[in-house]
């Protein structure tokens, strides 16, 4: 099975999926199923952890919908399952006022847990746009994602990309909301 074959979007809409893609390690889960279908074992082996975990979270992503099993093959009288995800992007829901972005935290995470030494390209700009500047650069920066993530290559090394372009809270609110 190839990324083509899945639907091109899955919106997260219950409470049960929103739990299933705010932990951190069933994000990192579904980065490795992003491109191509693994077991159990070879998902741990990518993510770090134990076998036992790596089952445990993909449960909790199979029963939310956002990974399905797409193969499966006797192996030593055992039924080994391949897991992918069930669709190529994952939309999540606005986080309102006051509530934490989950996609930026899970991103911050993954930022500080890369290693030190290697390539990265980090950079936040302070700036001020018409409304109409503002929507442009948005979709720029979304058709830009898009296209790259169309020219991805599994058998190339991983790579993250994440983005936030936003108007900040007014001054004033913002020195209130610190108090």
């Amino acid at each position: 099975m190839t990324t083509d074959d899945l639907p091109e979007t899955f919106h997260v809409t219950t409470d049960d999926q929103l739990r299933a893609v705010s932990n951190l390690t069933r994000h990192r889960i579904m980065a490795v199923l992003r491109f191509e279908p693994a077991t159990i074992t070879q998902i741990a082996e990518r993510v770090g952890i134990a076998k036992g975990s790596s089952s445990y979270h993909v449960r909790l992503l199979e029963r939310a919908g956002l990974v399905k099993v797409v193969r499966t093959r006797k192996v030593r009288g055992v039924t080994e399952r391949y897991y992918a995800m069930a669709a190529r992007s994952i939309t999540l829901p606005d986080p309102g006022a006051g509530q934490p972005d989950v996609l930026m935290r899970h991103a911050v995470a993954d930022l500080e847990a890369a290693p030190a030494d290697g390539e990265r390209h980090v950079r936040m700009a302070h700036l001020r746009l018409t409304d109409e500047q503002f929507a442009e650069l948005g979709a720029r920066l979304e058709a830009l994602a898009d296209e790259y993530r169309e020219r991805s290559d599994p058998s190339l090394p991983d790579a993250s990309l994440a983005f936030a372009l936003f108007r900040p809270a007014p001054r004033e609110q913002a020195e209130a909301d610190s108090e």
